[in-house]
This record gives structure tokens, C-alpha cells and sequence, in this order.
């Protein structure tokens, strides 16, 4: 009995103590703003970063360049040069308006500038072109430039580790790119184009 009657005693200084536990006991010190990023907010905002990063790369293994110049597969090998002397169908002006280059200038780039390795281009979408360029000694050169007539860029950077760039129908005309493989090397003052006919063994 006398231990029934400790118990609740104990139960009662226990209710009537537990109120002071909630009491307010007021602002003690200087309070600070919590810095502490949302983690909910910092969740979303990865996964939303994740989700970009994947359409983004999604997007460079499907692009493809609207003004891609398609070249046939050369049937013969041929061996041309082609003269680079442009002449200017306009004038150009400088940033203060006055004319720097007048309309009927006749110019060769090859006599300012050089073209260290030279070009290749092949049709990413033909196996053998880009089983061909892997087995030539352009593809260990550095140097060259490999652009694609047809294809997309992005998966043949991966599989070749070099970078690939489109080749446009002004770059074609003005090289008078016809068919390809080709390679285009400068040749002093001019750039001689070799079109491969691939062997079908």
C-alpha cells in the first residue's frame, strides 16, 4: 500500500512539473537568420541540373548542322588543284564606316594565312569512309581537320577521340569539293584536293 501511494506522488510531482519543460523562457543572446539550404529545394534543384545535363547531351549526339554540304562517294581517285584568289563582289566596311576593302579586290588568303595539315572529309554515315580515314595516316596526325559531309559529329568524336567538325556548302564550293573521301593540303599559293576511291576488298 505504502508503495502505491509513492507511485502516485511520484506520478503527481511529475504532471505538475512537466509545464515548466514548455515554459517560454524568452531571447537569450544575439538570433541569426537560418543559412542553411532547403533540402528539399537543393534535391530538385540536382535532380533538375541532372535532368539538363541529359538533355543536353541528348541534344549534341542528334545535332547535326541545318547547312551540311552531302558529298557522293568518290569512284575514281582524282587529283586537282584549285587557285584560292578571291575577288571581293562588295565592299567592306571598317568600324568607323569608311570603305577597307573596295568591291573588284582580287586576294589570294593563301598569301596571309597557312593551313598547317590540311582538311579531310569523309561521310560519317559510311562505315567504310570512317574505317578508311581510322586506317590512314591522317588519322594520327593532329594537325588535320577532319570534317563530315553526312552524319552526325558527336558520336564520331567519341569513337575517333579527335574533334569533328561539318563541312557547309560554302567551305564545298569553295574548295569545289565534288566527292569524298578527299584530302586538301595546301600547296604553296594553292590547295590541291585528292579525292579516294576506297578499295572494296
Amino acid at each position: 500500500m505504502a508503495n502505491c501511494r509513492q507511485v502516485i506522488i511520484i506520478l503527481g510531482l511529475l504532471l505538475l512539473a512537466s509545464p515548466a519543460y514548455a515554459k517560454q523562457l524568452g531571447t537569450i543572446g544575439p538570433v541569426y537568420p537560418v543559412v542553411e539550404p532547403d533540402l528539399v529545394e537543393e534535391l530538385k534543384a540536382r535532380v533538375d541540373q541532372e535532368k539538363m545535363a541529359k538533355i543536353m547531351e541528348e541534344h549534341k549526339q542528334q545535332y547535326k548542322a541545318k547547312d551540311i554540304h552531302t558529298l557522293p562517294t568518290a569512284l575514281k581517285d582524282r587529283t586537282f588543284v584549285v587557285d584560292m584568289t578571291y575577288t571581293l563582289d562588295h565592299d567592306i566596311p571598317g568600324e568607323d564606316g569608311e570603305i577597307m576593302f573596295k568591291q573588284g579586290l582580287t586576294w589570294n588568303p593563301l598569301d596571309y594565312v597557312s593551313l598547317p595539315g590540311g582538311l579531310v572529309v569523309i561521310n560519317g554515315e559510311e562505315p567504310k569512309q570512317v574505317k578508311w580515314f581510322e586506317k590512314s595516316p591522317y588519322y594520327q596526325n593532329r594537325q588535320i581537320k577532319l570534317l563530315v559531309s553526312g552524319g552526325y559529329a558527336a558520336p564520331l568524336m567519341k569513337q575517333l577521340q579527335r574533334p569533328v567538325f561539318y563541312l557547309t556548302k560554302i567551305m564545298a564550293d569553295r574548295l569545289q569539293l565534288a566527292a569524298a573521301p578527299c584530302v586538301i593540303m595546301q600547296e604553296g599559293k594553292r590547295m590541291m584536293v585528292h579525292e579516294v576511291k576506297i578499295d572494296e576488298k
